[in-house]
């Protein structure tokens, strides 16, 4: 025992370094066995990476323990003997793999940690961060063009979305989101909404997430490739939705927005307070409707007006929220013009929003009564939402109307819509500029949508359907039968 005693205390140091962190065996370090520089790092194919896909093993399809090879691109899971990515190393001679929850590098089938910095950029597109300074100067500061691994120029924020079969209707509502600042440099930093608790078992907080990795990818300028996948977000989308908005069957960008808005809301512990989420501290305004009940038309003069004096048939004020505002156009005309040929309508957008002006009143029907409304803003909020309704369902189809509508780009002057009392206050806070402008095209049931993006920096407009991004004239915008726009108020007040 003496002599192992001895033995132990003349054994040499290893190397010069204390002999406290020899013993350490987490210790990060070339000289740990669990931690070597790996030979096989030239093998990684940063072509076909790719992160945008649910993270599940393309074996066993479970999320669990699943990890990214780095060579091919496909996921396994587990890292031990006889799992599958242990089974590929062997079988495929493919040596490197990430871990995609905890974002750790492995040698298989040595099963050593790999620890270098040439990683990083691997890291950053799985998880893309972004500081508060580089937030803040998204809007203005001139943006530079990212290069893609293929050697693609792109620019960050202006990047296609895959159209994985029929869910461009989805895209051009991201599309749009993502040029809304506020929103976006809330979902830019996940620390914004880490710290709201949910109660336990709700996942719908995988909403939140889903979109924030989504914007994070679109505004990452150290992307591998030229475009992203919505498709973890659009999974959670048709969880959430049970199933009311699918992947493989085209829907409508106005129910979609809506529903993701208040959803996104309620995910985020909003309630019906107007600073409760940040959704609501942007698109929330209010409004006054003045409903009045008509009687019955078959009635005497008599009748009629024994009915109007009761109460009723008087004036009914409810004060209300809206996200959006819904602008109906009017028929277009039923003949043709001398040359046979079709006009093409056009309306004033100022004339749509005429609606809202608190004297204007419209027919509303129901299975037994009629009624009159009119519409008073009461407060507009920080950016407006327009809808446009272009289509109208009857007993036996879905019509579309095609009519222009006319609207300026910038200082669409929205104080004629508001009420008296507030006109005076918010004098100086009722021009907006328009930043997204989605546009639809074709039939009523098998037509497509795109989307006119501003980026704030360049003041370019950018035309996107899809992974397809052009430059476009905010000339040609105007030309579109546009139908949902999205305004923001003018930080200018000249």
């Amino acid at each position: 025992m003496a002599q192992t005693k001895s033995t132990a205390a003349k054994r040499p140091r290893l190397d010069n370094r204390p002999a406290n962190m020899q013993e350490d065996d987490e210790t990060p370090s070339v000289f740990n066995p669990k931690y070597r520089v790996c030979p096989y790092l030239d093998t990684i194919n940063r072509n076909l990476l790719d992160f945008d896909f649910e993270k599940l093993c393309s074996v066993s399809l479970t999320r669990i323990n699943v990890y990214a090879c780095l060579v091919c691109g496909k996921y396994f899971q587990g890292r031990g003997t006889n799992t599958h990515a242990y089974t590929h190393s062997v079988g495929e001679a493919h040596h490197v793999f990430l871990n995609l929850h905890t974002l750790r590098f492995y040698c298989l089938p040595d099963n050593y940690e790999i620890i270098d910095s040439s990683l990083d950029d691997i890291k950053y597109v799985l998880n893309p961060t972004f500081t508060k300074q580089e937030i803040s100067k998204l809007d203005f500061v001139l943006p530079k063009q990212s290069r893609t691994v293929d050697g693609i120029l792109y620019l960050p924020g202006v990047v296609g979305l895959n159209n994985i079969k029929a869910n461009d209707y989805c895209n051009v509502v991201l599309h749009a989101l993502s040029h809304v600042g506020p929103l976006r440099d809330y979902f830019l930093r996940e620390q914004s909404y880490a710290k709201i608790k949910r109660p336990p078992g709700d996942s719908m907080f995988t909403l939140v997430q889903r979109f924030g990795e989504l914007m994070r990818k679109m505004w990452n300028p150290r992307n591998f490739k030229a475009h992203v996948s919505p498709h973890e977000m659009l999974q959670a989308v048709v969880l959430w939705s049970s199933k009311r908005f699918q992947i493989t069957e085209q829907g409508d960008p106005i129910d979609f927005l809506s529903w993701f808005l208040n959803t996104l809301h309620r995910a985020l512990k909003g309630n019906k307070q107007p600073n409760s989420s940040i959704l609501y501290n942007i698109f929330l305004g209010e409004m006054q409707i003045f409903t009045r009940k008509m009687p019955p038309v078959e009635l005497d003069d008599a009748a009629k007006e024994k009915l109007l004096a009761t109460e009723e048939y008087q004036d009914q004020v409810e004060h209300t929220n809206f996200i959006y505002l819904t602008c109906d156009l009017p028929p277009p005309p039923l003949f043709t013009d001398e040359f046979r040929e079709n006009i093409i309508p056009q309306v004033n957008l100022y004339q749509l929003l005429g609606k809202f002006n608190g004297s204007a009143e419209k027919e509303y029907k129901t299975y037994k009564d009629n009624f009159m409304k009119r519409f008073e803003i009461t407060r507009l909020p920080q950016f407006i939402i327009l809808y446009i309704k272009r289509f109208t369902k009857n007993t036996f189809f879905l019509e579309k109307n095609p009519t222009i509508v006319n609207f300026p780009i910038k200082n669409v002057d929205f104080g004629d819509i508001l009420g008296m009392r507030q006109r005076d206050k918010d004098v100086k806070d009722t021009k907006y500029n328009l930043v997204a402008n989605i546009v639809h095209d074709g039939d009523p049931k098998k037509g497509t949508y795109r989307a006119h993006i501003l980026h704030k920096a360049n003041g370019q407009w950018y035309e996107m359907q899809d992974l397809h991004v052009t430059e476009i004239l905010p000339q040609m915008i105007t030309l579109t039968e546009s139908y949902i726009q999205i305004y923001e108020r003018s930080s200018d007040p000249s």
